[in-house]
């Protein structure tokens, strides 16, 4: 019994001290690349939580229990909020892939302009760089990254404090802006390829008037922006994996 007594108190420590590590595992882990996705059933998400939860505990201090329930109600916040915004900040990469596609298969005439907004913008060459980059990232280690991050974030999100709103903003926004830096970077290629095609068909159609341009271009667009895939889609998923990498070294540059 003495024993017994001696061993509850390190029990509810611990009990309390997964409790609040798996808060913020779990609000990043919902919105986490590859391990967060919307094809996913909400069990393999748990469990990914759960073994992320386990990895990363014993490597962090134990964290004293609060003494009122307001308190442990506004430690649970802090832990969703800081978990939350580190996995946005991952998911924007996936967003900026997506971002890539479409304009990519817009300016190689394989999707429609903003069709099918409502439902599924995703045009069929987004989901190809989707799915190889995460097939990709997950190859190089994400969840071993991912689990340093999340330890490390401890050191700019302490447990029990919010992050300053000014601070927390400029840094949102400049990851935003990364993204949608990052998604034309990797899209340029294509950009191009659509600048000189409409430039060439104009020349051509000013040069042959009689000739149906349309009927003859679009083919060789079609064609050069799937040769165009096939060549450059190594190269882009290597610059998109490198800046996720920055990201997951460095993740709140922005933070003081």
């Amino acid at each position: 019994m003495i024993a017994l007594q001696e061993f509850f108190p390190f029990l509810n420590s611990a009990i309390w001290h997964g409790f609040v590590v798996f808060c913020r595992v779990a609000a990043l882990a919902a919105v986490l690349p590859a391990f967060g996705e919307q094809t996913l059933s909400a069990r393999v998400k748990l469990a990914a939580a759960l073994a992320f939860t386990v990895i990363v505990a014993p490597a962090l201090p134990i964290i004293p229990a609060p003494g009122s329930i307001g308190a442990v109600s506004f430690v649970i916040l802090t832990e969703v909020v800081a978990g939350l915004a580190i996995g946005i900040g991952l998911r924007l990469f996936v967003l900026a892939l997506q971002t890539a596609g479409s304009i990519a298969a817009q300016s190689t005439s394989l999707s429609q302009v903003l069709g099918g907004a409502a439902v599924d913008p995703l045009p069929a060459m987004g989901y190809i760089l989707v799915i190889a980059g995460l097939a990709l990232a997950v190859m190089a280690g994400l969840h071993v990254k991912v689990a340093q991050l999340i330890i490390l974030s401890y050191d700019f999100m302490p447990v029990g404090r919010f992050a300053n709103a000014a601070d927390l903003s400029e840094w949102g926004t400049s990851q935003v802006a990364h993204a949608f830096s990052l998604a034309f970077t990797l899209a340029a290629p294509f950009v191009i390829l659509s600048v000189l095609y409409n430039f060439a068909l104009g020349a051509i159609n000013r040069a042959m008037p009689q000739l149906m341009v349309a009927f003859v271009g679009a083919p060789v667009i079609t064609l050069g922006g799937l040769a165009l895939l096939l060549i450059s889609a190594p190269y882009m998923l290597t610059v998109w994996l490198g800046a996720m990498d920055r990201y997951l070294a460095d993740p709140f540059g922005v933070l003081p």
